[in-house]
């Protein structure tokens, strides 16, 4: 089997924590990948530290000296938010096809950047969002696909905490706060489910961000409505105020509601055509005595419940090897990407939206040239 030869640019949380891992620690993707170069400044976080790294990997202080580096096939951005597009450039420039992470931009003509240098280039470029390969968020679509919840009226999605942050991605010049760093992963998904009922940018967007706890002047509180003709309305929470979290997912359909959380998801329904026939009455409702009633019936309810398969475990380096599986064979045999760079311009799109309406005040500096 052909392995695709990587370079890694940063070796942070994302680098080190989960690409690096992915690629050196699971063995579907150590039979299609190897890692021979990563570039980050701190030499720590260079050195081979996973059992199934290559021994000959080299490690460069300097990301363009990787660019530099003709071994390499694929070259994974990962380095800080604020440079996701100037680097995925370079990289394509320098004849790398080019993973980048999440954010892949704050705005859509900072991506089309991208976009352009790709078709200039003639290089492959995807955006890393492995929750779409999550298998709960899988099982919510099955079953909204299946029509037993009716007509959808509302998708909400959740990504709640509580916590204090005051790391460089609370911090606005660098692409940080929640909407930039968490809720990407959520929105790709919400991108998702949008689709199922037409590809199309949402018609209104609303948006409410805010900054309670964090120590830099980027938001920590996310609230986002979208909605549009023919579509269900669509929900958005990610904050760090909420010590009581509810589920991760919710459907509210004419004929049903679906609850997921973690590795379950469970859903509650009536058929339709089994119920008795419900006229609308103009008269008032009347009981016995000709008192006045209120409207009550006893529906018949189903319960389903579906667990996470033992074999698939509730984790998210799951959800990176498939997301990895549809990169090596979108390289490798032309397969078409599950994640859709169309759909991650109209993510940025939302998020570009969102920003608009909400004008935070920046009082961090960050030093020019900051990378």
């Amino acid at each position: 089997m052909r392995k695709i030869k990587v370079g890694i640019i940063g070796q942070g949380r994302s680098g080190r924590d989960i690409h690096r891992h992915l690629f050196e620690c699971m063995p579907a993707l150590q039979e299609r990948f190897d890692v021979v170069a990563v570039a980050d400044p701190i030499p720590e976080r260079r050195a081979n530290s996973n059992p199934g790294a290559n021994p000959d990997c080299k490690h460069y202080a300097d990301y363009r000296e990787l660019l530099q580096d003709k071994n390499i096939e694929l070259v994974v951005n990962a380095s800080r938010s604020h440079k996701h597009v100037d680097i995925s450039i370079e990289a394509m420039e320098a004849g790398f096809d080019v993973i980048c992470e999440k954010p892949a931009a704050k705005t859509v003509a900072e991506f089309d950047r991208a976009l352009e240098a790709a078709k200039r280039t003639g290089k492959f470029f995807a955006v890393y969002q492995q929750s779409r390969f999550r298998t709960v968020y899988q099982k919510v679509c099955d079953v909204i696909r299946s029509g037993v919840l009716g007509e959808i009226a509302m998708v909400k999605v959740a990504l709640n905490g509580f916590g204090r942050r005051w790391d460089w991605q609370t911090i606005q010049d660098l692409n940080g706060g929640e909407l930039l760093n968490t809720a990407p992963h959520p929105l790709d998904q919400i991108v998702g489910l949008w689709d199922m009922f037409g590809e199309t940018m949402p018609e209104r967007i609303f948006a409410k961000l805010a900054n309670y706890n964090n120590s830099g002047d980027a938001e920590d509180f996310v609230k986002v409505v979208l909605e549009g003709k023919d579509h269900p309305v669509i929900d958005l929470e990610v904050t760090k105020e909420c010590l009581f979290p509810g589920k991760a997912f919710m459907v509210y359909g004419s004929d049903g509601t679906l609850a997921a959380d973690g590795n379950v998801a469970e859903w509650k329904y009536f058929i339709r055509k089994d119920a008795v026939a419900r006229p609308v009455c103009i008269d008032t409702l009347e009981r016995e005595g000709r008192l006045p009633n209120y409207c009550g019936e006893k529906l018949d309810f189903y319960t389903e419940k579906w667990e996470i398969p033992a074999e698939k475990s509730y984790c998210a380096d799951d959800w990176g090897v498939q997301y990895y599986l549809n990169i090596y064979d979108a390289i490798v045999n032309g397969a078409e990407l599950v994640v859709k760079l169309s759909q991650v311009r109209r993510q940025i799109a939302i998020i570009e939206e969102c920003y608009r309406q909400n004008t935070l005040p920046k009082f961090v500096e960050v030093p020019e040239g900051t990378i």
